[in-house]
């Protein structure tokens, strides 16, 4: 769980008790079971995790979360990213199914206050909001110049006419996501050489925020650069706090499966910040106020449906 050093507690702006929720728009029908725990596949576990449908999506009616962890459903509830929840750290091993039907015509707002007032009520949760001085990345240009290629442009009037393919495993046992008109987007992969992050049409706003996801601590585009790249790295998913919650491969599951003498996940791979540099961009220590979302209580079992 990512957390600020003590000395920087006394920096605090502002703590705003969020203690009870208020009452306001529900959603029709809400159930919440726990999710089944993942199954070990021969490069180690392997789960359905993520979050689709509501306000804004093709699916406005219906919202589902897959085997997430309690920590990634608060941060969906205030709408802020993974490192700005701090809780006890079982909020990132219990993991849960929630599916909750979608009132017509509820806005983006309303909605986080349905699920804020859901996750009250099913699971007793008591959070405050608080401000800190932290650390923060700035993405900066590299000395040497960018070395990424830029995407062709995608025209407006045809985009999304076309479903993005799945990934294909490729000869190395990696996942590879294709590049180019279908793959636009980004997207990070666990294969047995660690985390493969690649995408195409890729702004660096965009990649600040999948790189802030993984290295629990904002990061800041400072690169100046307005085009859309294809993007395509590998690096060790060691050490990451983005990681929090996340499947990943325990030591040993590697090719010949768990257990089975291979390699470990990301042996030998470089750290992220080693493998950002091959793109001509890199990631420098910096710090700015940090807003928090605190977890004061919460029960591991939800109130049943």
């Amino acid at each position: 769980m990512f957390r600020f050093p003590a000395a920087l507690a006394a920096s605090i702006l502002c703590c705003a008790a969020v203690a009870q929720q208020p009452k306001g728009p529900a959603f029709e029908v809400a159930t919440i079971k726990p999710a089944a725990p993942p199954q070990m596949g021969p490069k180690g576990p392997m789960m359905m995790m993520g979050i689709r449908g509501g306000p804004g999506t093709n699916d406005p009616g219906q919202w589902q979360a897959m085997g997430m962890p309690l920590s990634r459903l608060v941060a969906a509830a205030y709408n802020v990213r993974n490192y700005q929840v701090s809780g006890p750290s079982w909020m990132d091993s219990e993991r849960f199914d929630i599916t909750a039907k979608v009132p017509p015509g509820t806005t983006k707002e309303q909605f986080y206050v349905m699920l804020q007032n859901l996750l009250a009520e099913r699971f007793k949760l008591v959070v405050h909001k608080e401000s800190k001085d932290g650390p923060v990345y700035a993405l900066v240009v590299a000395k040497g110049g960018v070395k990424m290629k830029e995407s062709p442009k995608i025209d407006p009037a045809t985009d999304g006419d076309t479903p993005p393919p799945p990934p294909k495993i490729g000869p190395d046992g990696m996942p590879s996501k294709p590049m180019g008109r279908g793959g636009r987007g980004m997207g990070i992969m666990i294969g047995p050489k660690g985390l493969r992050m690649q995408g195409s049409n890729v702004t660096m706003e965009r990649l600040s925020d999948v790189l802030s996801e993984q290295l629990g601590r904002p990061v800041v585009d400072k690169t100046g650069l307005t085009g859309e790249y294809d993007i395509s790295m590998d690096f060790s998913p060691e050490g990451l706090p983005g990681m929090r919650g996340m499947p990943v491969p325990p030591p040993g599951a590697g090719p010949d499966g768990p257990r089975g003498g291979g390699p470990d996940v990301g042996e030998g791979a470089p750290s992220l910040f080693t493998a950002i540099q091959d793109l001509g961009l890199k990631l420098e220590s910096r710090k700015a106020p940090v807003d928090l979302i605190v977890v004061d209580s919460a029960e591991k079992t939800p109130v049943e449906n």
